[in-house]
């Protein structure tokens, strides 16, 4: 395994309210400046959220090791296995609950007057306080931990996470004015059919979370 197994996760860090506040704020008064605030935001929590989640799953595995190797040496892949298909299974559960919500969030109204300060802290606080991208990052750090994979793996996942939510900032520098078309079918996607796409790539990344578990076995 590398980095490029977790790297479709990051669909789910993005897919819904993350994307469409990202629409919002590439049709704000100052989008540029708002679109790169709200980056800087969610990058930052993304990559501290993988990394907790990396340092605990080597720390909890590291001190299970040693507690076990006075009867017999065990690996400890197949314990964080179950964890990791645990989050799993709780995140598909959550997208399932949460598929019918549609529409933005009545906050929203606010946006189109963001200034690069509150556009950071809504990307920092919508990450911290949405279950199913806590769930993704706990689920990515661990997982990573669990190969024994150094750190540097978490940075690609993060990077492909901002540059999925600067996708609207994007359409917007390369259109121009023809952007707000595709603006708006990109937030229509999100509200509907994002949840679909979650389910399948978590269906996916459960898949290979089993066959590590047969392998171990």
């Amino acid at each position: 395994m590398n980095f490029l197994t977790v790297l479709p996760l990051a669909v789910v860090m993005v897919a819904g309210t993350q994307l469409v506040v990202a629409v919002f704020l590439a049709s704000s008064d100052r989008p540029r400046a708002a679109s790169l605030g709200f980056l800087a935001g969610a990058g930052l929590v993304v990559a501290a959220g993988v990394t907790v989640s990396w340092l605990l799953t080597r720390l909890l595995g590291g001190l299970a090791t040693d507690a076990s190797a006075a009867a017999s040496r065990i690996d400890r892949g197949p314990a964080i296995d179950l964890v990791v298909l645990a989050l799993l299974v709780s995140l598909a559960l959550l997208v399932w609950l949460r598929r019918n919500r549609s529409g933005p969030p009545r906050w929203l109204g606010s946006v189109s007057h963001a200034d690069p300060r509150w556009a950071a802290r809504t990307g920092a606080l919508l990450f911290v306080v949405t279950p199913t991208d806590l769930l993704t990052m706990a689920t990515v750090g661990a997982t990573v931990a669990r190969h024994d994979l150094p750190w540097w793996h978490l940075v690609p996942f993060v990077l492909l996470t901002v540059l999925l939510l600067a996708v609207p900032l994007l359409a917007l520098v390369l259109l121009g004015q023809k952007a707000a078309r595709v603006l708006a079918r990109m937030r229509e996607w999100a509200e509907a059919h994002s949840w679909i796409v979650n389910e399948i790539v978590i269906a996916f990344f459960a898949l290979l979370t089993v066959l590590d578990l047969i392998r171990s076995g």
